[in-house]
């Protein structure tokens, strides 16, 4: 005589044993799919990949202000110790929750040291622009190896 489990049982130890092998995708060659979204899923308002480039990037800077939610992070000014007479501060903005080029604005400010007094001097757009490549060449690494982990 073969013993039968009551019917809520059986179907729970079935349904036990089979979500490992669903997990793993049945044999199938296909790829699982990355979740894409998983950047909105943040305590952030931002993406959290641009926002941990960017504090990543300029941490060699004193920080004045940082906003997660808004995505605003603001330096205090920072003198490269190669060039005393110069000085540079940055504010990035991080305007939407997607990785794109145009989610992030650097905005800097430069000035010179002429006789004891600092004057303000324009910012080469060249650099502002190579700011802007770090961070996101550094936000696209952060997502793939989030991706591959």
């Amino acid at each position: 005589m073969v013993r039968r489990l009551p019917a809520p049982v059986s179907a729970g130890l079935l349904l036990a044993a089979l979500l490992p092998l669903a997990a793993c995708g049945g044999g199938s060659k296909e790829r699982p799919k990355a979740d894409l979204a998983a950047s909105k899923i943040t305590t952030i308002g931002v993406n959290s990949y641009l926002w941990r480039a960017t504090l990543d990037t300029i941490s060699f800077m004193p920080l004045v202000q940082t906003d997660s939610n808004g995505g605003v992070i603001v330096t205090d000014w920072y003198a490269n110790p190669n060039s005393p007479n110069e000085r540079m501060k940055l504010t990035v903005s991080i305007l939407d929750q997607d990785l794109r080029a145009d989610a992030l604005r650097v905005a800097a400010s430069r000035q010179v040291n002429q006789g004891g007094q600092w004057i303000d001097a324009p910012v080469q757009a060249a650099t502002v622009q190579k700011l802007e490549e770090i961070i996101l060449t550094k936000a696209r690494d952060l997502r793939r190896m989030a991706i591959t982990g």
